[in-house]
């Protein structure tokens, strides 16, 4: 148990960055659509997010699934399952040549990704604010001063 605020620190770190490769893939792909980037540049920046992307998802699947927080592992397995069936179909990477016809699909895909990840940073915020928190409140002993009541207190 005292390594429960570590690992939701943990789980904050990889969550933002995966919110920050959504985010940056939406971007890309909205330059495109407004003409502001050329489709081998958007698709090349975008082509190199993928894969840290996946491996990132994985490795956050993982934790969950190695700290015992079998809801969180089941919550985020299908975005796994469908980073992994895109990977083993070979159609993880933004093509160059379809990349104005499946713009749409491709946004939608990152906005349903961001919206996701959103969703977990929310539930990682509260579940690490409880047992990073509260659960140290809890076992404060008369012996030792606790910070946060001596300040909270005026």
């Amino acid at each position: 148990m005292a390594w429960d605020p570590i690992s939701w620190f943990i789980f904050f770190i990889i969550n933002v960055l995966l919110i920050a490769s959504a985010l940056y893939q939406i971007v890309c792909l909205s330059d495109l659509e407004a003409d502001y980037m050329n489709p081998y540049e958007s698709s090349s920046r975008i082509n190199v997010m993928i894969i840290p992307e996946y491996v990132l998802h994985g490795v956050f699947c993982t934790l969950f699934l190695l700290t015992g927080h079998w809801i969180f592992f089941l919550l985020t397995l299908p975005v796994a399952y469908l980073n992994l069936r895109k990977f083993m179909a070979r159609e993880h990477l933004v093509d160059v040549t379809e990349v104005f016809r499946n713009l749409n699909a491709e946004k939608k895909l990152r906005i349903f990704k961001l919206g996701f990840y959103l969703i977990l940073f929310a539930i990682v915020i509260i579940r690490a604010s409880v047992d990073g928190t509260l659960l140290s409140v809890f076992r404060t002993t008369r012996e030792g001063l606790d910070f946060r009541t001596s300040v909270l207190e005026f």
